[in-house]
């Protein structure tokens, strides 16, 4: 048998730290994120950037959630009648990719005519180990593939025990932030959560018949009706469909299968009992909550069986999101970011969009990292000092974009 040649294989060096090969391991952090999807890696730079010690587990082998396994290298909004309102690190990510993959960001001081218009064109490779790049620098410590099984109160916060392939993992923790999408953590510690009984679909993303240009372009959807990312059963399950129907529209079309996601994207799932819901009439009216953490923007997007019909808001329109909407009622040293706020279905639609998320993810990272520095929760935090802390990284304050 003839060997491949080696002409072309870059050797990578030796990482810094040699990963061990105990198998129990433990760690005493101030910030324990879980999930590193598109709120939590938002989340855990933060919070590592404010110094609090920080570790992200994630369930998958990357970072991005649905901008990179899910394929929706696509993020929106970022802006709002012709100004940027949200901000920060999520943008300072998107932007970096962008620019080192030599793309274009859009103007936002155009308005357009169609919301997607200024959405913005992602290379989902590089946004991944970017996000990667930027944990390492802020000191933050990854564990993938690995997912709590138990969790409980202790005297300094919380022991959050996780599982991986030849790994047990024990953390000890002052705060949790809870990026799962689908407020998986807050269930394990039996507080309520919320879920409709018919879900939005999720999306299955590929591409056919022509190569995908990454950063460029879309590619191609399929709906996978009743999709359900709340446990690994219904997971496999969504992604085995999502695959049946790629596979059959190969086969119909007799075209090339260019590039298909490993996972199917998700659009909902629980979402938490929060101090603070958000209606879909808080959102379309662009209510002004007195504890706003973060704007958001983005039409109401609710997908069924028939398709989408996005409901634009009203010109000036930029609705807020609360403090109280991240924490769920009645508990202490836990906060969430992400599709899994508390709101009802409709203002969910338009919540859960990338911008937004990343937001919510850079609020909660501040909150949960004060909170441990003073020994206090997140809900305790002075507004001012979380206002003051999200200006000095990059974010935008709701009325002061």
């Amino acid at each position: 048998m003839a060997l491949a040649s080696t002409s072309h294989v870059t050797v990578a060096a030796e990482p810094d730290n040699q990963p061990t090969h105990e198998a129990t391991i433990s760690n005493h952090v101030d910030v324990l994120v879980v999930g590193g999807g598109t709120a939590g890696t938002i989340a855990a730079i933060q919070a590592g950037r404010t110094g609090a010690k920080t570790m992200l587990v994630e369930r998958g082998s990357q970072l991005g959630g649905t901008m990179t396994t899910g394929g929706v290298a696509f993020p929106g909004l970022f802006d709002a009648w012709g100004k940027q309102v949200i901000a920060g690190i999520g943008w300072e990510l998107v932007r970096e990719s962008v620019e080192l993959d030599g793309g274009e960001l859009p103007n936002f001081a155009k308005v357009p005519q169609r919301h997607w218009q200024n959405q913005v064109y992602t290379n989902q490779f590089l946004y991944a180990i970017l996000a990667e790049e930027k944990c390492h620098k802020a000191g933050v410590e990854l564990a993938y593939y690995e997912f709590p099984q138990a969790a409980k109160r202790v005297a300094d916060g919380w022991q959050v025990d996780c599982v991986g392939f030849g790994t047990q993992r024990r953390i000890l923790c002052k705060q949790i932030i809870d990026c799962t999408g689908g407020a998986e953590v807050v269930g394990l510690l039996g507080f309520d959560r919320l879920r409709e009984e018919v879900r939005q679909p999720g999306s299955m993303l590929f591409k056919i018949g022509e190569e995908h240009q990454p950063g460029r372009e879309q590619v191609h959807r399929l709906y996978v009706h009743g999709a359900d990312s709340s446990n690994s059963r219904t997971v496999t399950q969504a992604n085995l469909t999502g695959r049946r129907s790629v596979l059959a529209k190969v086969r119909a079309e007799k075209k090339r299968l260019m590039h298909l996601q490993p996972e199917t994207g998700f659009r909902e799932s629980y979402r938490i009992v929060g101090e603070t819901m958000v209606t879909v009439n808080d959102y379309t009216s662009g209510r002004q909550f007195d504890d706003a953490i973060s704007n958001a923007f983005y039409p109401v997007d609710l997908h069924t069986k028939t398709g989408v019909r996005p409901k634009p808001l009203k010109p000036g329109t930029v609705p807020t999101i609360p403090l109280g909407a991240l924490i769920p009622k009645g508990s202490r040293d836990l906060i969430v970011a992400g599709r899994c706020l508390c709101s009802d279905q409709l203002a969910n639609s338009g919540l859960r969009v990338q911008a937004s998320c990343m937001g919510m993810g850079q609020a909660a990272g501040v909150a949960a990292s004060l909170a441990a520095q003073t020994g206090t929760t997140p809900m305790e935090v002075p507004l001012a000092e979380i206002h003051k802390v999200l200006r000095e990284h990059g974010a935008i304050i709701p009325g002061k974009a």
